[in-house]
C-alpha cells in the first residue's frame, strides 16, 4: 500500500519535474551567452571593421608586437605593406594587425 501512492505521484509530476531539472541548464546557457558569447562576437565584428578600414598612413600594432606605419594596402589581397623602420618595409597579413594607434591630440599630453 505504501508504494502505490509514490508511483502515482511521480507519474503525475513527471513533466514538471523534467522541466525543473532542465531549468538550471537553460539558465546557465543564457548567462554564458550574455556574459561570454555575445561580447566576443561584438569584439570580433569591431576587429573585422577595423581591418577593412585600414588605410595608408595608419600606425598599427601587429599580433607579434611590431609597431609600424602602413605604406600600401592591396585591395584585392589580404596583405598590407608596413614600414617598421626608416626604409624597412615588411608585408604582413591583414588579420595579424591587432590594433590601430590613434594619434594623441596636443592638449592630451601632460606637461
Amino acid at each position: 500500500m505504501l508504494i502505490s501512492p509514490a508511483y502515482a505521484q511521480d507519474a503525475a509530476g513527471g513533466a514538471s519535474a523534467m522541466i525543473m531539472q532542465l531549468l538550471p541548464l537553460l539558465l546557465i546557457f543564457v548567462v554564458f551567452y550574455f556574459l561570454l558569447i555575445r561580447p566576443q562576437q561584438k569584439k570580433m565584428k569591431e576587429h573585422r571593421a577595423m581591418l577593412t578600414s585600414l588605410k595608408r598612413g595608419d600606425r598599427v600594432i601587429t599580433a607579434g608586437g611590431i609597431v609600424g606605419e602602413i605604406k600600401s594596402v592591396k585591395e584585392n589581397s589580404d596583405e598590407v605593406e608596413v614600414e617598421i623602420a626608416s626604409n624597412v618595409r615588411v608585408t604582413v597579413v591583414r588579420g595579424t594587425i591587432s590594433s590601430v594607434i590613434r594619434p594623441q591630440a596636443a592638449n592630451d599630453t601632460k606637461g
